[in-house]
């Protein structure tokens, strides 16, 4: 296997990925833009887009009227909103804190917004929900989580906590409850949820920098301080470069 960036080609060489002026890649691992995306819109899709799509699809997360719950409003939640909605769910944010309840309700489209750490409101949302995507990779309880849950009702965690997280076994089994988890998803799929995403509007919410704008980038990504992912425009920061 050769990764798309930081690997070593046939001929020794690294790959460089996005970086690259010109790559050669196997036929069988092309996927097809489409051309109603734009570029930077479309890039992350292929990461954060692909992220959500899958687990929605392979755990029965589309049936519309359904109630779909999204835990975390970054780079993956934001793209769990549109994708839930095109599929015709009831879609509510579940988060920390109130700060991004306007984006999510009156910008991304969610119906509702829940803020965790609000005792009552949670109590309130007690077996309201079909399906949950957990974005969060913070170390975080699952159990209150899994009370919103329905009878039936399944829980799918993204995010990478540095630490396990406990997870309570009564409410699994008094509630017939299902914890799984997904990462991205192949090729086929892919290219699927892209035209899926291409039919119904559906890009990510991108900051485009230019590639002397990185460490400036990284430095704002470890404060959570980007809407919802930085793509590097490559071809416009090589020309200029070269001006």
């Amino acid at each position: 296997m050769i990764f798309t960036y930081n690997a070593q080609n046939h001929d020794g060489t690294k790959t460089y990925g996005g970086y690259s002026d010109t790559i050669v890649v196997d036929q069988h691992f092309v996927l097809r833009i489409p051309d109603s995306m734009p570029a930077d819109g479309a890039a992350p899709l292929l990461c954060a887009g692909i992220t959500v799509y899958s687990p929605m699809k392979y755990y029965g997360m589309t049936e519309p009227g359904k109630h779909l719950g999204i835990v975390g409003l970054g780079g993956l939640g934001h793209v769990a909103v549109k994708i839930g909605k095109a599929f015709g769910l009831k879609v509510t944010v579940i988060s920390s804190s109130s700060r991004k309840e306007s984006e999510a309700l009156d910008r991304l489209g969610a119906d509702s917004f829940l803020v965790s750490s609000d005792p009552e409101k949670m109590k309130a949302a007690f077996g309201t929900m079909d399906y949950i995507i957990d974005t969060v990779s913070a170390v975080h309880a699952l159990a209150p989580l899994l009370s919103l849950l329905k009878t039936n009702g399944k829980l799918v965690t993204l995010g990478l906590p540095e630490k396990p997280l406990e997870l309570p076994i009564f409410p699994l089994v008094l509630g017939r409850k299902l914890v799984g988890g997904s990462d991205i998803g192949g090729v086929k799929e892919t290219q699927e949820m892209l035209d899926f995403c291409a039919k119904h509007n559906i890009t990510s919410d991108v900051e485009v920098i230019r590639m002397d704008q990185i460490n400036t980038a990284m430095d704002r990504l470890a404060k959570s301080d980007v809407r919802y992912r930085f793509v590097i425009d490559v071809a416009n920061s090589l020309s200029q470069s070269q001006l």
